[in-house]
C-alpha cells in the first residue's frame, strides 16, 4: 500500500507545478505572440540553435543542440529542406517489420480482408486463398463471421419464440429502449454455464502457455493448424505482455499473421500509426515528418470512415510525402484525386443531375463500347445525386479559407466539375477514375471565370484556378506562419510569405525559406512562444530523453487518451494548432502522468536511461551520477531544457528535491543517489519544456 501512496504524493507535486506555471506561462505567451511584429532584437547563436530545433523538427535529442550549432544553423535548415540529401536509411530500417507501408492498397486488401470480402466468401461470390498462411486468416475471419451471423438467427428466433409464447399466454414482457432479451430463464445457450466457462478459460491457459514453451517457428505452425474455435481462444487468452510474449522471436510476417489472425483491419491501422511516431522520433529529416504532419492535417481524412482503413496508407505515402516541400498545386491535384479523399468526403459516389446516369441515358456503344455488365460506380447508392462536400472543403479548408469570397453557387458549380471523378471498387483497393457519364454536362461559372465543358480536364483547371488565387497563397501562408512562428502571426511576416507564394508558382520550400529567413521567425518573443500538441509533446519527450523505443503502440495508446489519435481527427478541419484547444487542467495532468511514467519506465516498449541522461552522457555510454540531488537537477536542466528555465519552475522542483522519494536519502545511507527518473519526469512536464 506504501508505494501508491508515495506514488501519489508525486503525482500532486507535479501537478501543482503545472497549475502553478503552465497556466501563468501560457497566458504570457499569448501576450508574446500578439505583439511579435516589432522585434529589433536576435537570439545569440545557441539558443537559435534551439529555437530551430524546437520549430524545423520535433524536438531535440541529446546531442543536437551542440550539432547543429556546430554546423551552423542556416546550413542546417538549408540542409532539413532538401531532405533528399540527407541519409535517413537507420530510421527506414527501424519500418522493414511493418510490409503495408510498402504495399499498395490491393495488396493490402488481399492480405488483411476487410469485412465485406469475407461476406462474398461466405455468400460464394468469392473464394478462400490458396496460399495457407493467409487462407488461416481468412479461414479465422470467416468462422467469426459465420458465428456472428448464428447468433444473430439465434436471436431472432429467441425473439420470435417468446413473443409467440407471451400472445398465447396472453402476458406482456417489458422491453427497455426496443430491447428484449434474448434468452430466458429456461432457455439459456450451450456454454453459458459460469463453471464451464471457467473451465474452458483454464484449459485455454494450458494451451497459451505449451504454445509459449514452443520455438517461435513451431509455435507459428502450432497456430496455423489450430481450430477456429482454438483460435478464437488463443486470442482471449494472449493479451498485453502473453501477446508479446506469444511474439517474441518471430519474423515480422509471422507478427503479422498472428495478429490478422484476430483482426486483420487493426494491422493495417496499426503499423500506419506505429510508423508515424517511428518516423516522428527517429527520422534524420525531421522537417519532412513535420510537414507531412502539417499537410495530412490540412487535407484531413478520417482513418475510421469504412474503406479509408486500407485507403490512408497509400494516401500518405504517395499523395502527401511526395510533395510536401514541392508544388502546392500538385499536392493539390494529388490529393483531389488520392481514393481516401474521394471515399472520405463522397465524392466517388457524385453524380450531374443532368447526367447520362442520373437521366437513365443508356450507354452510346460507339462512345462506351459495349453496354457495361455491371453498373456503373456508385449505381443505386447515390440517392443525393450531386454530392458538394468536396467542392465546399476544397475551397474552404484546401485553398481559399472560410472568408475566401465564394458563394454557395461556386460551391454547387465546383461541385458539378467535380462530377465523375470517382473509383474502381473502393473497397477492393480501386483506384481513381474518371467516369464520362456520372459528369455533369455543360460549362460552369466559378468565381467569375467560365469552365467550358471538358470532362476530367474541368476539375484540373478549377485545381489550378484556386491553386493560384491569391486568397489561397494568403490562407496556406498565413497557416505555414501559425504553425512554426506563433498562433496569431504578424501580418507582415504572412504579406511576405504570400508575396513569395504567388511570385514562385506556390513553391512552398520557398516560402518556408522565406519565412525561416524573417526577422519574426527569430524574434526572441517567439522563442519558446508555441504549445506543443499532445503529438509535439509525447514526441518532444520521447526523443529528449533519449528513449530506445522497440515498439508505439503505448505511445499511440497515450495520444489516443490525450484526444489526438494518429489520423483520427474526424472533422475535415484537422486538429487544432492553437494553445487554448490542447490547454486545460486534465489535459495538463494527463501530460504530467505520461512524463513521470516515461522517466520511469512505466511506458510499454519504451525504454529511458535517465542516469545517463542526468550525467550528461545519454546514448554515449554508462557514466556515474553525482549522489547530489540538486547537481542532477542542474544537469537534467541543461539535457532537457538547454539551461532554459524559469526561476519559478526551478524552485518548485528544486523544493520537491528533499522529498525522500526524489533524493532516496535515508539517516543511515546519506549517499544513496537521487531518484533521477522522478527529477526527469518534473522536468518534462514543466512549462518551458510544454512550449517550443
Amino acid at each position: 500500500m506504501g508505494m501508491p501512496v508515495r506514488r501519489r504524493r508525486l503525482l500532486v507535486a507535479a501537478a501543482l507545478l503545472v497549475a502553478a506555471g503552465l497556466t501563468t506561462q501560457f497566458a504570457l505567451g499569448r501576450r508574446k505572440d500578439k505583439t511579435a511584429g516589432a522585434m529589433p532584437m536576435r537570439m545569440d547563436d545557441r539558443k537559435r540553435a534551439v529555437h530551430a530545433l524546437n520549430r524545423l523538427t520535433f524536438g531535440p535529442r541529446p546531442g543536437d543542440v551542440e550539432r547543429v550549432w556546430q554546423m551552423g544553423v542556416d546550413k542546417w535548415i538549408e540542409l532539413q529542406l532538401h531532405p533528399d540529401k540527407i541519409d535517413d536509411s537507420a530510421a527506414e530500417a527501424r519500418l522493414d517489420p511493418f510490409r503495408t507501408l510498402r504495399m499498395d492498397t490491393k495488396e493490402i486488401v488481399e492480405n488483411f480482408p476487410p469485412n465485406q470480402l469475407i461476406k462474398q466468401i461466405a455468400d460464394g461470390k468469392a473464394s478462400l486463398p490458396r496460399d495457407p498462411t493467409k487462407r488461416a486468416v481468412y479461414g479465422a475471419q470467416l468462422q467469426r463471421y459465420e458465428d456472428k451471423q448464428e447468433r444473430k438467427e439465434d436471436a431472432a428466433k429467441s425473439n420470435a419464440a417468446s413473443s409467440d409464447a407471451q400472445n398465447a399466454s396472453g402476458t406482456e414482457t417489458t422491453c427497455k429502449d426496443g430491447a428484449c432479451p434474448v434468452f430466458s430463464d429456461s432457455a439459456q445457450p450451450a456454454g453459458s454455464d459460469p463453471m464451464r466457462r471457467r473451465e474452458e478459460l483454464q484449459l485455454a491457459n494450458l494451451k497459451t502457455q505449451d504454445l509459449l514453451d514452443l520455438p517461435p517457428d513451431e509455435r507459428m505452425k502450432q497456430i496455423l493448424q489450430m481450430s477456429p474455435e482454438d483460435r478464437r481462444a488463443l486470442a482471449t487468452t494472449a493479451k498485453g505482455a502473453r501477446a508479446d510474449a506469444l511474439m517474441e522471436g518471430m519474423s515480422p510476417q509471422q507478427k503479422e499473421t498472428v495478429m490478422a489472425l484476430n483482426n486483420p483491419e487493426q494491422v493495417v491501422v496499426d503499423e500506419l500509426m506505429q510508423a508515424k511516431l517511428l518516423r516522428a522520433i527517429y527520422s534524420e529529416r525531421q522537417l519532412d515528418e513535420v510537414m507531412t504532419d502539417f499537410w495530412f492535417n490540412h487535407f484531413n481524412v478520417f482513418i475510421n470512415k469504412g474503406a479509408d482503413r486500407y485507403l490512408l496508407t497509400s494516401y500518405e505515402r504517395d499523395a502527401i510525402r511526395p510533395h510536401v516541400l514541392g508544388k502546392f498545386e500538385d499536392l493539390l491535384v494529388a490529393t483531389a484525386k488520392s481514393p481516401a479523399m474521394l471515399f472520405y468526403l463522397d465524392n466517388w459516389l457524385s453524380v450531374g443531375p443532368n447526367s447520362e446516369i442520373a437521366l437513365g441515358i443508356p450507354p452510346h456503344p460507339r462512345r462506351y463500347g459495349s453496354p457495361p455488365t455491371k453498373r456503373p460506380p456508385g449505381k443505386g447508392r447515390q440517392a443525393s445525386g450531386l454530392n458538394e462536400n468536396y467542392g465546399r472543403e476544397l475551397m474552404e479548408l484546401h485553398t481559399l479559407s472560410v472568408n475566401g469570397g465564394y458563394s454557395q453557387k461556386d460551391v454547387t458549380e465546383v461541385a458539378k466539375v467535380f462530377t465523375g471523378w470517382t473509383l474502381e471498387q473502393p473497397r477492393k483497393g480501386g483506384d481513381f477514375r474518371f467516369e464520362p457519364r456520372m459528369h455533369e454536362p455543360g460549362d460552369k461559372m466559378i468565381l467569375g471565370h467560365r469552365v467550358k465543358e471538358s470532362g476530367e480536364k474541368e476539375g484540373l483547371e478549377v485545381l489550378h484556378l484556386l491553386a493560384h488565387n491569391p486568397k489561397t497563397a494568403h490562407f496556406i501562408s498565413q497557416k505555414l506562419a501559425m504553425r512554426f512562428v506563433s498562433d496569431d502571426p504578424p501580418g507582415a511576416l504572412v504579406d511576405r510569405m504570400t508575396k513569395t507564394f504567388l511570385k514562385k508558382d506556390g513553391d512552398i520550400r520557398e516560402v518556408m525559406r522565406t519565412m525561416f529567413k524573417s526577422p519574426e521567425f527569430w524574434s526572441p518573443e517567439a522563442y519558446r512562444a508555441k504549445v506543443k500538441t499532445p503529438l509535439e509533446f509525447v514526441v518532444s519527450a520521447v526523443r529528449a530523453s533519449g528513449a530506445e523505443v522497440e515498439g508505439a503502440r503505448a505511445l499511440v495508446g497515450t495520444l489516443n487518451n490525450m484526444g489526438m489519435m494518429p489520423y483520427g481527427m474526424m472533422p475535415p478541419t484537422g486538429y487544432s494548432m492553437k494553445a487554448d484547444v490542447w490547454v486545460n487542467s486534465s489535459a495538463l495532468l494527463a501530460r504530467m502522468n505520461f512524463a513521470l511514467g516515461l522517466a520511469a519506465g512505466k511506458i510499454r516498449g519504451v525504454r529511458v536511461d535517465s542516469v545517463n541522461l542526468a550525467a550528461g552522457t545519454a546514448g554515449d555510454g554508462a557514466s556515474e551520477v553525482t549522489n547530489d540531488a540538486q547537481q542532477a537537477l542542474a544537469n537534467l536542466e541543461n539535457s532537457l531544457l538547454a539551461g532554459d528555465i524559469s526561476k519559478q519552475t526551478h524552485d518548485t522542483i528544486s523544493k520537491q528535491l528533499d522529498d525522500p522519494k526524489i533524493s532516496q536519502r535515508r539517516l543511515d545511507d546519506p549517499k544513496r543517489p537521487p531518484n533521477v527518473a522522478a527529477i526527469t519526469g518534473l522536468i518534462l512536464g514543466s512549462p518551458e519544456f510544454q512550449r517550443r
